[in-house]
């Protein structure tokens, strides 16, 4: 029986270092460092960079967050601000009171 937790992989995909882009990306830091330490690998893109990736992707909003691993796969768009919002779209259980 193996005990070891999933690894969250995610994809975030920014416009360039815009507000909203630097606001989740300073929030998904924080939701990794405090929910997934070890556990984590996020794959940041800029649509400015890299446009065609983005296109082909389906993303046409800024800043979106997928979540590829584990499954089901998932979008957030937004800045990630809305912590508990964030955190049950995930599958994350939020810290007891």
């Amino acid at each position: 029986m193996s005990t070891r937790q999933p690894v969250f992989k995610f994809r975030l995909y920014v416009a360039d270092d815009s507000l909203n882009s630097a606001q989740a990306q300073a929030n998904l830091r924080a939701l990794c460092r405090d929910r997934l330490p070890g556990r984590h690998e996020v794959e940041v893109v800029d649509v400015f960079v890299q446009p065609q990736r983005a296109l082909s992707d389906g993303v046409f909003l800024t800043p979106t967050l997928v979540k590829l691993a584990p499954l089901p796969q998932q979008v957030i768009v937004g800045t990630l601000s809305h912590t508990e919002t964030v955190l049950q779209a995930l599958g994350l259980e939020s810290p007891e009171p």
